[in-house]
C-alpha cells in the first residue's frame, strides 16, 4: 500500500511519549517546549480534534465537521459551553497517514487515559481525543459557575474508553490528591481533575471570617482557589490565561499612557 510521505518536522532531543497500542490512533510529542501533537492513523481510524487545531496533514486523511452525541448534545456544547456545535474529526479512510495538531494558546500537552477515570476539563482545555471518548456537558453549583474559572455553570467531561489530550498554558503538572493531603489549586491556573474528587470554593487565605478572608485577599493578591479532597489527580498549569490578558492590557493602558516632556 502507497503511504504518503511523512510530514517534514524535527523531532526534538527530549523524549516524546508515545502511548500503548490498546488505543487505535497513536498519539505523541513533537519537540520540548510548546510541542506539537503528532497524531498516526491507520485506514479506518479517526480522532475527533479541536476546531483549528490542525497545522499539517498528510493528503491521504480527510477533515470534516460532524455532530458528536447527536443535535442536542452539540447545541448543549455550543450554547452552554461556548464549544463548536460540530467537532472538527480527523480520518484515515482509505491509507494511513500523520497529522499535527496545536492549542491556541501556547504551552504543555498532556495524554490523559480515560475508562476507569473520568476527568472534568477546564475551558480551552480539550485538543484531540480517539474515537471511543465523548465530551460530554456537566451542571456545577451556582457558587463554583459565578465564582470559578473552571467553565461556568456547566462543564465539560469525558466518558467513554479511550485517550484525551488536555493542553495548558505554560508548563503542565500532575498532582495526587489523597484523602490526608487535599490541596489547593488557584482556578486560572487548572486544567483537568478527576471526576471522582470533591471540590469546593475557598480564598486562599489563613485569616478566619468571610469579611477577614476577603480583606486579606485583596492585600495579598491571591484570589478565589479550589480545594480539592478525596483520592485521584488534578493537572495545573504554570501560566493563567486570566492573569496573563490582565497583565497584557496593563501594559497596553501604560503605552498608550501620555508621557510628560
Amino acid at each position: 500500500m502507497n503511504r504518503c510521505g511523512p510530514l517534514p518536522t524535527e523531532r526534538a532531543a527530549v523524549p516524546s511519549l508515545a502511548l500503548e497500542d490498546d488505543y487505535v490512533a497513536r498519539f505523541e510529542f513533537d519537540g520540548g517546549i510548546d510541542p506539537l501533537l503528532r497524531v498516526s492513523l491507520e485506514p479506518g481510524e479517526k480522532i475527533a480534534a479541536e476546531s483549528g487545531s490542525m497545522v499539517a496533514m498528510d493528503r491521504s486523511l480527510s477533515l470534516k465537521g460532524k455532530m458528536k452525541g447527536g443535535f442536542f448534545r452539540s447545541l448543549a456544547r455550543k450554547v452552554l459551553n461556548d464549544e463548536t456545535f460540530f467537532q472538527q474529526w480527523i480520518e484515515a479512510e482509505k491509507e494511513p497517514g500523520e497529522a499535527l495538531l496545536a492549542p491556541n494558546l501556547p504551552g504543555d500537552l498532556r495524554v490523559l487515559k480515560v475508562g476507569e477515570r473520568q476527568y472534568r476539563l477546564s475551558d480551552g482545555a480539550f485538543l484531540a481525543a480517539t474515537e471511543g471518548v465523548e465530551i460530554t456537558t456537566k451542571m456545577q453549583s451556582i457558587g463554583r459557575a459565578l465564582l470559578a474559572e473552571s467553565g461556568g455553570l456547566f462543564i465539560m467531561s469525558t466518558a467513554g474508553e479511550g485517550e484525551v489530550v488536555v493542553s495548558g498554558f505554560g508548563s503542565i503538572r500532575e498532582l495526587d490528591v489523597s484523602r490526608d493531603r487535599p490541596i489547593l489549586v488557584d482556578n486560572g491556573h487548572l486544567v483537568a481533575w478527576d471526576q471522582a474528587l470533591d471540590y469546593e470554593l475557598t480564598l486562599n487565605t489563613s485569616r478566619s471570617g468571610l469579611i477577614g478572608k476577603l480583606v486579606q485577599s485583596q492585600l495579598s493578591g491571591e484570589g478565589i482557589v479550589l480545594k480539592f479532597k478525596g483520592e485521584g489527580k488534578v493537572y495545573v498549569c504554570s501560566r493563567s490565561k486570566t492573569g496573563f490578558l490582565d497583565w497584557l492590557s496593563g501594559s497596553n493602558e501604560e503605552s498608550k499612557a501620555p508621557k510628560n516632556e
